[in-house]
């Protein structure tokens, strides 16, 4: 329906309407007009009525446009149409009357009535009337003064985390003003003081994690530069703006559903009507799946929702029904690594039982305890890790249970899906079941690989502390003081250990602590992988303010050099890089390794040239690489020593150590390595974060390297466990071409052209012509020159900078420090540092 005359009638379905004033404009920044205003929700209504439907409707009325009065209505007038449906609730003082919005005339007449915002609260009306227990939860990010949606994402993705961990499915809505709002289906079970409590929880929770970002309570004065979360909107009296509604603002904002995977990108704004038309005829409705499930909880079709603490109950609670069928209705097999197995889990009947417990980086990391029991994994989500602390439990929140095969996966789920991030085995093993009272109580021996042997309960909070009756999935786990009398480890079963060397030198005495590193080499498993096969485990740059405690993070110089594994055998050493390619030859006096080296094993560390004040430069070590002759490698040695700095551990003595903790693989470097000459062995930080990145930044330094003591060595994949700090940014890029130069570059290179891979191909990212010696260029030629191809190899390239360009096959990486990234996703001001010959095209990513 297209805007028309001043007054008209028209039939809508199977009513008719009059229409007036349909050339007014209500939103004059953009000459909005009240005709396309009710040809929106004619055209929404398919998407927005079931977000509506059934739920009393409270309108903001703009009669005279958005700069004109707005008119605030809840009761139902007299001049509205009787075919309008309609519930009465009963105030104090006054019934009122509202109007339900059930079918599209009825949102064409709410629009002809210029009520641009339509607000509904989180429940339903019942067949009779009866006002229904909550069927979604709701949390308003509302943003204030000196923030803005960017923050707004941060406290999105904490909360998804939250929520996640409480077995619900965030999905977040930009809302037309501000902020965002995120909605989560609930089963109809809880009552909206129950489900107002979980959200002032979840409110306080947040502000717990992010402090200096978030705020939970009420108080105005205290908004500034922080995104309050408002919880209170589910409470009964409250209202939301409805889904797909306007905005009286002055442009046709629309609150408006989204991707997690939008919420990521860079200029992340507001949506109008126009373009929320669009993406509904492209992609339909994103936040359906709320609607769906809160429409079968309308019609008596209940999910299994815990009504207190938010949590679905499992569907193998229920005699009869798959144990899988929760944990599939949440993966697409498709879209996550994860095992999504197709059919209902066998019971195990025979064997040792087994579990594991998975590190779980995503944006609230966690540990996830998996105990085999019935042919699944039975799941508790543990926000603060195992206890070690008999004096102290740590809450255990039972989630689905999980497939057997989830005992053995590692990996990356995508951060638009459910439970999106990093999944590393901490520990993993067998255990004796000594009690299972279904629902009450579990207590087990864990026999772990990596953690050793210890005896855990799990006790219900039913009764305990503040605990309420329907805090189903809310546990306590405790480590029991009755412990076995020996660990398989020969320590504490912690798997951390006080990192120590012997004062006094390699022919003293072992310590205690090179007396504990012993046994907890001798105890981890036999390595079974070749040296070759071995892959170095990748740190994640960190963005925003880190706020890492001592005592569960370490902090490290990070090194401006070439990352290499040292495997020491029978004396000699070789050296990869993190390509895999061999750099034994370039670096002969780093076979000092296999004399400093007291057993035969795989170390990971940085290969370094120093500058004449002591400081890595990675333009010096330029010098060093890509030589193969030995008149060549023994000429740069001469003029650029090198060194190598240790910082882990992977095999040892022919033992596994990258099971072990980040402490108990330092605590085995520092006792198996002997410091001296080309090697080194620097320590880590005594202090917190910012007393590593002061000291980082006085030494000249690149940065710092911050590892969760906890944390197991992912061998061949990028982690949170470990999170690099840089002073100044820098980017690998992928070299697809060049220009000419001028003046006293004429005739050769003037400048890189750029690139970063993504979904697409490689996306330039401009190009770069300063930061290089006059020897680079020449030698930049030489290998470029071996590349040289006819076609671009990049998906989008200005025409001004692809005029005159010689394009190359994209198989080099190098790196560059820039100022920022422009908002169409330049480098701005980038300086040449160097190749990267320890990287390939495949490895780089965009990390700022």
């Amino acid at each position: 329906m297209s805007p028309v005359a001043r007054k008209t009638t028209v039939t809508v379905g199977d009513h008719r309407i009059a229409l007036t004033n349909t050339d007014k404009v209500l939103y004059p920044a953009t000459g909005t007009t009240k005709g396309q205003v009710i040809a929106y929700y004619e055209r929404v209504a398919p998407w927005m009525i079931p977000h509506v439907k059934d739920r009393p409707v409270t309108r903001k009325r703009w009669a005279n446009g958005v700069e004109g009065k707005v008119f605030f209505e809840k009761n139902l007038p007299d001049s509205a149409p009787e075919w309008v449906r309609h519930h009465t609730i009963a105030h104090k003082e006054h019934d009122t009357e509202y109007p339900i919005v059930d079918d599209v005339p009825t949102l064409v007449w709410m629009a002809q009535q210029a009520a641009l915002e339509l607000h509904v609260p989180q429940w339903r009306f019942g067949p009779r009337g009866a006002q229904q227990h909550p069927d979604r939860l709701v949390l308003d990010l509302d943003p204030g003064e000196g923030v803005g949606l960017p923050e707004c994402v941060e406290v999105a993705l904490a909360a998804r985390e939250l929520l996640h961990g409480m077995g619900l499915d965030p999905y977040p809505v930009t809302s037309g003003s501000k902020g965002i709002h995120l909605y989560a289906a609930l089963d109809g079970r809880a009552t909206t003081a129950q489900v107002s409590d979980v959200a002032h929880e979840l409110a306080k929770a947040l502000e717990q994690d992010l402090p200096d970002l978030v705020l939970s309570s009420m108080s105005r004065a205290e908004r500034r530069g922080k995104v309050f979360v408002d919880w209170s909107q589910n409470n009964g009296n409250k209202t939301t703006i409805a889904p797909y509604s306007l905005r009286g603002r002055d442009r046709p904002t629309v609150a408006a559903p989204r991707t997690w995977d939008e919420l990521g990108d860079r200029g992340l704004a507001q949506l109008t009507l126009d373009e929320v038309l669009d993406r509904l005829e492209a992609h339909g409705d994103l936040l359906h799946p709320v609607a769906s499930a809160s429409l079968a909880v309308g019609r008596g079709d209940h999910g299994h929702w815990d009504s207190d603490r938010t949590q679905r109950v499992n569907a193998a609670e229920q005699p009869g029904r798959d144990r899988l069928a929760a944990y599939r209705a949440k993966r697409d097999a498709s879209r996550t690594p994860e095992p999504v197995p197709a059919d209902a889990p066998t019971v195990r009947r025979d064997g040792t039982p087994t579990f594991v417990i998975q590190e779980h980086h995503a944006t609230r990391d966690h540990y996830d305890f998996r105990l085999e029991h019935e042919g699944v994994l039975v799941s508790w989500a543990l926000p603060k890790g195992e206890p070690t602390d008999p004096g102290k439990n740590h809450l255990a929140v039972q989630t689905e249970d999980h497939p057997l095969e989830y005992g053995s996966f590692e990996g990356t789920i995508p951060k638009a899906e459910y439970g999106g991030g990093t999944v590393t085995i901490w520990d993993d093993g067998t255990y004796e079941l000594e009690k299972w009272r279904d629902g009450e109580e579990v207590i087990v021996t864990l026999h772990g690989r990596a953690n050793g042997v210890r005896r855990l309960a799990l006790l219900h909070t039913r009764g305990r502390g503040k605990g309420r009756e329907g805090d189903e999935k809310n546990w306590l786990i405790h480590r029991t003081k009755e412990q076995p009398d020996r660990l398989a480890d020969g320590g504490d079963g912690t798997g951390a250990g006080r990192a120590s060397r012997s004062s006094a030198g390699p022919s003293a005495g072992p310590s205690s602590g090179d007396r504990d590193s012993k046994r907890r080499i001798e105890a981890a498993a036999t390595s079974d992988t070749a040296p070759v096969d071995r892959r170095t485990m990748q740190a994640t740059l960190a963005t925003g303010t880190q706020r890492l405690d001592p005592a569960d993070w370490a902090f490290e110089m990070k090194w401006d050099g070439i990352r290499a594994l040292a495997a020491v055998r029978d004396g000699r050493v070789t050296l990869r890089s993190r390509n895999d390619n061999d750099l034994t030859a370039q670096y002969p006096e780093l076979q000092e390794l296999g004399e400093r080296a007291g057993v035969d094993g795989v170390y990971d560390g940085e290969i370094v040239a120093l500058d004449d004040r002591g400081r890595p430069s990675f333009q010096l070590l330029q010098d060093r690489m890509g030589l193969t002759k030995s008149r060549e490698v023994e000429a740069a040695r001469a003029r650029t020593p090198v060194r190598l700095l240790l910082f882990d551990v992977l095999e040892a003595d022919g033992h596994d150590l990258t099971r072990l903790g980040y402490t108990a693989r330092r605590q085995a470097l520092t006792t198996v390595v002997d410091p001296g000459g080309a090697v080194d062995v620097p320590p880590a930080v005594d202090g917190d974060l910012d007393r590593a990145v002061a000291e980082s930044k006085a030494r000249r330094l690149e940065g710092v390297v911050a590892k969760k003591r906890s944390s197991r060595y992912a061998e061949g994949r990028r982690s949170e466990a470990w999170l690099k700090i840089k002073h100044h940014a820098a980017q690998e890029v992928v070299v697809g071409g060049w220009k000419p130069g001028n003046g006293r570059r004429a005739g050769g290179i003037g400048s890189l052209l750029l690139g970063v891979p993504g979904p697409d191909g490689l996306e330039y990212v401009g190009k770069v012509g300063t930061g290089f010696r006059d020897r680079d260029l020449d030698e930049i030629a030489s290998v470029l020159g071996a590349l040289e191809q006819e076609t671009t190899p990049f998906v989008d390239v200005p025409r001004p900078d692809a005029r005159d360009a010689h394009w190359v096959a994209p198989e080099r990486v190098g790196e560059v420090e820039f100022a920022e990234w422009t908002t169409d996703g330049r480098l701005r001001q980038p300086s040449w540092r160097g190749w990267r010959p320890d990287k390939d095209p495949e490895d780089v990513v965009r990390e700022s």
